[in-house]
């Protein structure tokens, strides 16, 4: 008899083992995503910028072309490539946090469709 409106022992245990898996596949996650290498590139492809899935920047690369242009110009593509990047990142992120997840609904800031 369950009593007091709480769920029955089985569905308990379920979610905490549910709970346990969506936590150790976050913990390999975070490993995956740390070493990724997410590209992102302004409109003409002239700068470059590579994110990891954490949004760690890792490296930039500007077109020669790119430097004997007004400085900002120069600026507005770094600046180009890195929302790119940083957009890119961040929906990998979340796309594979909802793989592991499993439709599991976590309520995390940042990660809800709020409108």
């Amino acid at each position: 008899m369950a009593g007091f409106g709480l769920p029955n022992f089985g569905q308990l245990t379920e979610a905490f083992k549910k709970a346990q898996q969506i936590q150790q596949n976050a913990q390999k996650l975070q490993e995956e995503l740390e070493i990724m290498e997410i590209e992102g590139t302004n409109t003409d492809n002239r700068a470059t910028i590579w994110m990891s899935g954490n949004q760690k920047p890792l490296r930039v690369e500007i077109d020669q072309s790119l430097l004997s242009e007004e400085k900002t110009i120069i600026e507005q593509a770094i600046l180009e490539a890195m929302k790119s990047a940083h957009e890119a990142s961040t929906s990998t992120m979340k796309e594979r946090m909802e793989d592991i997840t499993g439709g599991f609904k976590l309520n995390l800031p940042g990660m809800g469709d709020e409108n």
